[in-house]
């Protein structure tokens, strides 16, 4: 008998719609290439069984975002529909600035991006240099959903962005967008210099993103935060807002830590998952998930990857490694089903215009792995995986 997985793949295979390629794995998943050959996927799977994609396109340094989807009933993604309303002005050069998606339980799409050294309109001016720098921008598809709003900056009390952005959205038209950067009143020659000054900050939209709150730090707490690297917000299906970030105190602690706020983002709790010490900066990413009863989340130490239930019942009370012995692996992705099993995708041996392969792990529901790593090559320079459990339990990845 042919599941429905394989049929979707055989067609989408058959039509060049989306290239796609099935695993030679008992784990049974789905191996899909992203339209167009683009770059950096992000993927959100919505209540209705509808596959939400974003991906990058263009010159690593000045591209342009794309938004697609498919829903339950069909065999292909829709045309693509270009997201920054001016060319150009979003980049993908270190794989951690691009373009981050969040879509809410009805239907509405909301991506945010850090803008390319022509975006505009442009960051606030960094008074360190006395220039504009770059902005943290946004855009949401449009009510008939053929075309996103002109993109706007968020940005407007700090500065020094740098790292990767990100945005979460919950069940109730609230919209997050956070960042890394600098605040106003820590500019040099105030007393504290280089990446101790960063902290995480957060702008919320109330009304589906129609408007945001001026920006605020999350958590006040002098962690410092890793210039080059990413951070990830994320919302739960109980409307707690939760946010994973790299520190840099002291410049040699690149440490991990996770913030929750229960009160819509008004006041974070911090916590130390994982320690660093490096003194350098390693342009990591993380991930969050969710499945029945508990909140997962996925990132990248020395190599190797690491994840762990952060809310919900059995809680792990330490990091779980992945198999194997980590050299170069980067970018994690989680995925649960409705099972509770979590599919956990990184990249490995990629680097700067370097390429490499997807690499996977399943886990039982316990935490346990379940069968071995598999590892695919194929990873473009300057890209990752995306991991998506599908409505009926099954799991894909796109690359």
């Amino acid at each position: 008998m042919i599941t429905r997985r394989q049929a979707l793949t055989r067609v989408a295979a058959a039509t060049g719609l989306i290239p796609a390629l099935r695993a030679k794995s008992t784990d049974e998943v789905a191996l899909i290439r992203v339209p167009d050959g683009g770059l950096q996927p992000q993927t959100v799977v919505t209540p209705d069984g509808a596959i939400h994609l974003l991906y990058y396109n263009g010159d690593p340094l000045k591209g342009n975002l794309f938004y697609t989807r498919q829903s339950a009933k069909s065999n292909a993604f829709s045309a693509p529909i270009q997201v920054n309303s001016q060319e150009g002005s979003a980049i993908a050069l270190g794989t951690i600035r691009g373009g981050q998606l969040a879509v809410t339980a009805s239907g509405h799409v909301h991506v945010a991006w850090n803008g390319s050294g022509v975006a505009v309109p442009g960051g606030p001016v960094n008074p360190d240099s006395g220039k504009p720098g770059a902005p943290m921008l946004y855009s949401r598809l449009k009510q008939r959903g053929t075309a996103f709003e002109p993109q706007r900056n968020l940005m407007h009390h700090s500065f020094g962005l740098d790292g990767g952005g990100s945005v979460a959205a919950d069940a109730h038209g609230n919209v997050y967008v956070a960042w890394h950067g600098v605040g106003e009143s820590e500019a040099k020659g105030t007393g504290r210099e280089g990446e101790a000054r960063r902290r995480v900050w957060i702008t919320k939209s109330a009304d589906n993103g129609a408007s945001f709150s001026p920006e605020h730090m999350a958590w006040s707490e002098q962690t410092g935060a890793c210039g080059c690297c990413g951070l990830k917000l994320f919302t739960s299906s109980g409307g707690d807002v939760y946010a994973l970030y790299r520190s840099a105190t002291e410049s040699i602690h690149r440490d991990i830590y996770l913030l929750r706020s229960r009160d819509g983002g008004r006041t974070f709790q911090g916590r130390l998952l994982d320690k660093w010490e490096v003194n350098a900066c390693p342009m990591s990413s993380m991930d969050f998930a969710e499945g029945p009863g508990f909140v997962a989340t996925a990132w990248e130490t020395g190599g190797q990857i690491y994840w762990t239930r952060v809310a919900g019942s059995g809680d792990p009370a330490e990091p779980v490694a992945a198999p194997g012995q980590g050299k170069g692996r980067k970018h994690p992705r989680l995925a649960i089903n409705r099972n509770g099993k979590v599919l956990l995708v990184w990249t490995e041996g990629t680097g700067f215009r370097r390429g490499g392969d997807l690499a996977y792990q399943m886990y039982a529901r316990t935490g346990q792995p379940s069968g071995d790593v598999r590892q695919i090559p194929g990873i473009p320079a300057f890209s990752f995986a995306a991991a998506l459990a599908r409505a009926d339990g099954e799991f894909a990845i796109l690359y």
